[in-house]
């Protein structure tokens, strides 16, 4: 399988399996004397981890992350970061069952047909449980921008969206979002998602969900037109997380709706700053950062391991059905909150060295 390193100047290649001995990643591009720490990474990995609520996956997976490398006496080398997570909780005969067949919905049947092999234990290299390994990178480039733009640098993700429930993104609350289960901005919404969740999983199904993840402190200029855009990035950082289906930059789709004047983000200049009176944009004009929050949001589909039966095929070409048993989260995007953060980081770091490459002496 190619294809498993992400990043141009800050890099990493993620590997492992779900129900494989460990996962893990390699970091590359790093610059030196950054400050980490394992329990840096520990922080961000523990948003992430299954089995910590009834609304996920009931695998207990502790995620405790090892740096193997390109860490010295607390600081970066600029070689080489390898980390290694190990799995623990796996329960490969839940799978069994359902080895020769394909879930509608699943990548089971283009791996299949791809690679004429596959990995039927919790999906392999499909699942979800690689996104850990991202995670991890994320927590590295998280440290070097925070280390290079400072303190007002901060990016925050949120469930905007639960299946079909929204919730106001007005009421957003950075503070609320990490006490609740859900990664909702919203206090007023969080009870009736609950019971929404509660009724999807008893019924044995699924649902989606879209996550907003906005980036604040950002500098302006990181970017490039053409082929090297920082909504472009972005947009493919996202769609690169497991089941993401659709992406939007600021207004996005919603924005061929609007007209040439509700579009335009109106600007001002006062006592030298420059101010916007909106954000349509998600904070990129012509791919290049404006200085404002950037905006991004992506579409999760259902969890396509559900309880219900539903007709498919197996490995053979044989009409058959399926029901998938074991543990599933009955809203896989809720887990995907801190894997956007991640994909965040990793990008504007990589935009940011890029730009201190070309526009700064």
């Amino acid at each position: 399988m190619s294809f498993n390193t992400f990043g141009k100047i800050f890099r990493f290649t993620t590997w492992g399996e779900s129900h494989g001995p460990a996962i893990g990643c390699v970091v590359d591009g790093c610059p030196p004397n950054i400050n980490i720490s394992e329990k840096d990474i520990q922080v961000e990995l523990n948003k992430r981890k299954p089995g910590q609520s009834k609304f996920t996956t009931q695998r207990k997976e502790d995620d405790n992350v090892n740096i193997l490398s390109g860490v010295f006496e607390g600081k970066t080398t600029g070689t080489p970061i390898s980390m290694i997570i190990y799995n623990k909780d796996m329960r490969s005969r839940d799978y069994e069952t359902i080895k020769n067949k394909f879930r509608p919905g699943h990548a089971d049947f283009t791996y299949f047909k791809k690679y004429g092999i596959r990995d039927y234990r919790g999906g392999g290299r499909q699942s979800a449980r690689e996104t850990a390994a991202r995670v991890a990178a994320g927590a590295i480039a998280k440290k070097v921008l925070q280390n290079k733009i400072g303190k007002k640098y901060k990016v925050t993700g949120a469930v905007t969206q639960l299946g079909i429930l929204g919730c106001d993104t007005k009421k957003w609350n950075d503070k609320f979002i990490s006490k609740n289960p859900f990664f909702c901005p919203d206090k007023s919404i969080v009870k009736l998602w609950e019971k929404y969740l509660l009724s999807i999983r008893k019924a044995g199904s699924s649902c989606g969900a879209i996550i907003e993840v906005r980036a604040r402190g950002v500098p302006i200029g990181l970017g490039a037109p053409i082929y090297s855009k920082l909504d472009m990035d972005l947009a493919s950082a996202m769609m690169s997380i497991n089941a993401v289906k659709g992406v939007n930059i600021g207004s996005g789709m919603n924005s061929a709706q609007l007209t040439g004047e509700q579009n335009s983000d109106e600007i001002s200049q006062r006592n030298k700053k420059t101010n916007f009176k909106s954000n349509n944009a998600g904070g990129i004009l012509g791919g290049i950062s404006s200085g404002q929050d950037i905006i991004v949001s992506f579409a999760v589909k259902p969890t396509s391991s559900i309880l219900t039966s539903r007709k498919t095929i197996d490995k053979f070409g044989k009409n058959t059905s399926i029901s998938v048993k074991g543990r599933h989260d009955p809203c896989v995007g809720i887990r995907a909150v801190p894997i956007g953060e991640a994909m965040m980081h990793c990008v504007l770091l990589d935009h940011y060295l890029m730009n201190s490459a070309q526009c700064k002496s």
